[in-house]
């Protein structure tokens, strides 16, 4: 297999080479060019220690040199060139205790987590494959090198990335490495929370966020999100559901775009529907005020597993607002979109139309197109500019102490009820006539 390496990727490994070591690409970017994808970064494997690496090379940095790697700078790109190691003791289920460097290309790669990122490549010696990576991508499988129990063992994070290892490349777990991460999948407890928020975000954003459901099956979610445990079993059968929560959430998920946003809020959307389940006489389940409840529980999610402030903010105000029903009209749509939030409100039409697609076939076509009317609606009055919120209206708390009133709360009172009644009448968005109902309002 003849791969074409990046011109200064190509300089690195032959500087090295003329100097007496071995050096290759190593890695993702073996296995995405194999693939016939363009990789995102390219390593390098090397025999040179980094002293010797730092020797060679005009613009270094030292990125871990107690782990091996040294950056090498070629202008604006950068490339991490890493030494030959052979790992120690893993004491904490991620982190070895140390390393040891070694002259055998061999050795490195048999301490990879897959066979199919356990391949090297350069110009002289072509693809060198040890472990069966190459066969292993025309299968379509995630196989651990050697013994999966031991690579488990080693690194709890490696469980999570088989997984989702699998769902972006499309690929099935091998039987081997599955019962594996059956066995240790308990060990994530012991895995950062950053670390469990990373793996799954990738998942989700993969083209196959539905995989989650072999993180349920192995008992990965149990470890990092047991809540998904619980709407996998939570029946929810009635007019417009034939699916449980968890496998109505597996099918949403598909339905919106590849955004953390959007597909982290399908992922959360019903978690409020156990607590507030209900069954009537006719077996038909009710969730009154599940989506309070979500976003009550998507937040405490959010916070565990480390999300910046304003992803978790975004998404659990999507939460909240994910089961509101918009009518087709212009006064309901503006209303609408000043409850549920100008910033947000064309991320809840995809949520909305997501929550709809999942559920039971026969059923979803008219509320579909209650929806569709509502966003022409919506555009209709973004193109004529029409006041939503306080930042919009005519006038602001500084126009009402200009024209005589007192600073204080009462100003918020009077504001609200002039953005009321715009929000009814649009063409009522005018200075002086707001300033002349202000003043009956005060």
């Amino acid at each position: 297999m003849k791969i074409v390496l990046p011109e200064k990727c190509s300089r690195i490994i032959h500087t090295l080479e003329e100097n007496g070591f071995e050096a290759y690409a190593v890695g993702g970017c073996v296995r995405d060019s194999c693939l016939g994808r363009v990789p995102n970064d390219w390593d390098i494997t090397t025999s040179a220690s980094p002293q010797e690496v730092m020797g060679l090379f005009h613009h270094t940095v030292e990125t871990g040199v107690e782990h091996g790697t040294v950056t090498v700078l070629m202008g604006k790109e950068a490339y991490e060139v890493t030494t030959y190691r052979i790992d120690g003791a893993y004491e904490d289920a991620r982190h070895p205790s140390g390393v040891t460097f070694t002259k055998e290309l061999r050795e490195d790669l048999r301490r990879r987590d897959f066979t199919v990122n356990a391949m090297a490549y350069n110009d002289r010696n072509g693809l060198v494959d040890l472990f069966g990576g190459e066969e292993d991508l025309h299968r379509k499988v995630i196989r651990c090198v050697g013994d999966p129990m031991e690579r488990f063992g080693e690194d709890a994070l490696r469980i999570m990335r088989a997984v989702r290892f699998g769902a972006q490349l499309g690929f099935s777990i091998d039987p081997d490495t599955e019962k594996a991460i059956r066995a240790y999948a308990p060990s994530l407890q012991r895995i950062s929370a950053e670390r469990i928020h990373a793996e799954l975000e990738k998942l989700l954003l993969s083209d196959r966020p539905q995989d989650l459901r072999i993180a349920w099956e192995t008992g990965i979610t149990a470890m990092v999100l047991p809540e998904f445990d619980r709407i996998m079993k939570q029946e929810q059968t009635g007019p417009h559901h034939d699916l449980t929560a968890g496998e109505h959430t597996l099918l949403a998920m598909q339905k919106v775009p590849a955004t953390r946003v959007l597909r982290f809020c399908m992922l959360l959307h019903d978690m409020g529907k156990p607590e507030t389940a209900s069954v009537d006489a006719d077996g038909v389940w009710h969730f009154k005020g599940h989506a309070e409840a979500g976003a009550a529980k998507a937040e405490r999610i959010l916070k565990r597993l480390k999300f910046d402030n304003d992803s978790l903010r975004r998404i659990v105000r999507l939460v909240r607002a994910h089961s509101m029903h918009v009518k087709p009209e212009p006064e309901a749509v503006r209303r609408a979109v000043h409850e549920i939030g100008e910033d947000i409100f064309e991320e809840y039409l995809l949520v909305r139309r997501a929550d709809i697609l999942a559920q039971k076939p026969g059923t979803q076509e008219e509320r579909l197109e209650k929806l569709a009317a509502a966003e022409h609606i919506y555009r209709e009055i973004l193109e004529k500019g029409e006041c939503l919120s306080l930042k919009t209206l005519a006038v602001s708390g500084a126009d009402l102490i200009a024209d005589g009133m007192r600073p204080g709360k009462e100003i918020g009172r009077v504001l609200g009820q002039l953005l009321d009644d715009v929000l009814t009448w649009p063409e009522h968005n005018e200075r002086e006539y707001l300033l002349k109902k202000s003043r009956s309002l005060r």
